[in-house]
């Protein structure tokens, strides 16, 4: 063991580790970049992140690098869980700490994944209604704030997170709370870390006020830090926002409030498949009103790919072998939705699949939900890789932008089949690609930014659906005024000034350093 590990680890109760074995684990997520960090620690406690926090910020006094990179579960699709100086783990960072029945208020550390406190909550009859993976973290939630696919109907983990506390770069506390003119005024006036973190947030809220205003009028995308339109908001200031969708560069997420809702228990599912994109759209736009929790989009090369794998969905997709499979789920007036779900059927095309669940076929409807997995992990000829997911393309453009990709996919001789949920507009494509190929940085290189112009050119957002991390970096910043991108800059110095959290993401990233760090199998 080096001389830095054993000195850290004499510093905090957890433990810090360099052996090769443990570093090369967490050199990979599930994005297509591999990097391999000096240390890996694994914190007990608030006050262990803290200890770690503020020796990395001590040799940045000093002018040494030790940058900090805080890793959840590891399912980052953008490579922001990965870092080449000292990787913090959440795993022990786990605890419900506390909760409120009556007020429906849950306070727990940020490491606790969805699966871990939604089943906690279950046993009051709550649940935080996010359907994104259950072994995400929290403050994974947070810092990636993915469009899971009930967020078209319950609006995402942004909505349930009443507080959250914050480790900063120099490692003092932060814990958020909406400020009024007068507390803020208060608050700029102190001299510790907090109070200039919000004296420098006050006065770019008011030296780019027009463009602020102008910001909240679109649609939010993930890139950059363009929450601060709602941290920012009548006079008052919450720091909070800033953090959703930062991907651990402005601080370290510790601890969180959240706020549970009711569970739905009464649940049921209608699934329809169509030849023809613009009756599916038709059937979609249908659907809507009758606030699904979930809509999703699949082209049916997806489920012929899982038919391949063995899963049964023959009954679903028949003889289609091009098309659109539309999936809705409810969990409120189900049998009123489903009866007028059903009274379409007369009115649909004749090659047109329609079932709504009752009981008996549920087992199928499985199969189909399960399907996308099965599609995914589907490695012969190649690995799906993530490079474009979750990006966003308005449904007034989609049928033009299905176009689009149907003659990009000519041009790069990849199949393009699209998923996604209509509810929110958020949808993926995940070509195959040979990981040992010479050429495949340059080969996924090019993908991205073919898609990413047509994304644009359509009205969408390369970072809608998630933050951009590392990958989609490379292209984010295309959607930016220089405006923003100076503003962005700005709140990102004014909360780490020596670029010490998990630098290389966002706004700071390095075309060459990404490119030379694909995975090489």
């Amino acid at each position: 063991m080096g001389k830095i590990a054993r000195y850290l680890n004499q510093l905090i109760v957890g433990n810090v580790f360099d052996s090769p074995e443990i570093l090369e684990k967490y050199s990979t997520d599930l994005s297509v970049l591999a990097i391999k960090p000096k240390l890996v620690a694994l914190p007990e406690s608030t006050e262990d992140v803290q200890r770690l926090a503020r020796f990395c910020y001590q040799l940045a006094l000093k002018d040494v690098k030790a940058p900090i990179t805080v890793r959840g579960s590891g399912l980052d699709e953008t490579g922001a869980d990965l870092g080449s100086g000292m990787i913090i783990l959440t795993d022990k960072l786990n605890r419900l700490l506390e909760a409120d029945k009556r007020e429906r208020l849950v306070r727990v550390q940020a490491g606790i994944t969805l699966k871990e406190l939604n089943t906690a909550l279950s046993l009051n009859g709550l649940t935080i209604p996010v359907a994104g993976h259950e072994m995400e973290t929290i403050g994974g939630l947070i810092s990636n704030l993915p469009s899971d696919d009930f967020a078209g109907k319950y609006g995402g983990i942004m909505n349930y997170v009443e507080r959250i506390e914050v480790v900063l770069a120099d490692g003092s506390i932060l814990q958020t709370s909406r400020m009024g003119a007068r507390t803020l005024k208060k608050k700029t006036a102190e001299k510790n870390p907090t109070g200039k973190i919000y004296s420098k947030i006050a006065k770019l809220a008011e030296k780019h006020d027009s463009l602020i205003k102008e910001m909240s009028k679109k649609p939010m995308g993930r890139a950059g830090y363009q929450t601060i339109t709602k941290s920012v908001q009548k006079g008052s200031i919450d720091l909070m926002p800033l953090f959703f969708g930062a991907q651990g560069t402005l601080g370290i997420i510790t601890e969180v409030i959240l706020r549970a809702v009711p569970i739905e228990s009464h649940v049921r599912r209608a699934v329809a498949t169509f030849s023809d994109f613009k009756m599916a759209q038709n059937f979609l736009d249908m659907v809507v009103p009758m606030k699904p929790r979930k809509l999703n989009l699949y082209d049916v090369r997806i489920m012929k790919v899982a038919e391949e794998t063995g899963k049964k969905l023959g009954k679903i997709t028949g003889k289609l072998e091009g098309g659109f499979v539309v999936q809705a789920e409810f969990d409120h007036r189900v049998n009123a939705a489903l009866r007028k779900i059903e009274s379409v059927r007369k009115v649909l095309p004749r090659n047109t699949f329609l079932v709504t669940e009752n009981g008996k076929n549920s087992e199928d409807l499985d199969e189909l939900d399960n399907s996308l997995v099965s599609f995914l992990n589907q490695t012969k000829n190649g690995e799906r890789v993530p490079i474009v997911t979750n990006f966003t393309v308005p449904a007034k453009n989609l049928e033009n932008f299905i176009q689009d990709i149907k003659v990009l996919e000519g041009s790069l001789g990849m199949e393009l089949a699209l998923y996604g949920s209509y509810m929110t507009n958020c949808y993926s494509l995940r070509p195959k690609f040979d990981t040992t190929e010479k050429d495949f940085s340059k080969k996924s290189v090019a993908f991205l930014r073919a898609s990413s112009f047509i994304i644009r050119r359509e009205g969408g957002k390369i970072a809608g659906g998630s933050a951009e991390g590392r990958i989609k970096a490379l292209v984010s910043s295309e959607e930016m005024s220089d405006d923003e991108t100076m503003l962005y800059a700005d709140i990102k110095n004014a909360f780490d000034k020596y670029g010490i959290l998990n630098p290389g993401v966002k706004l700071e990233v390095d075309p060459t350093f990404v490119v030379r760090h694909f995975r090489k199998n």
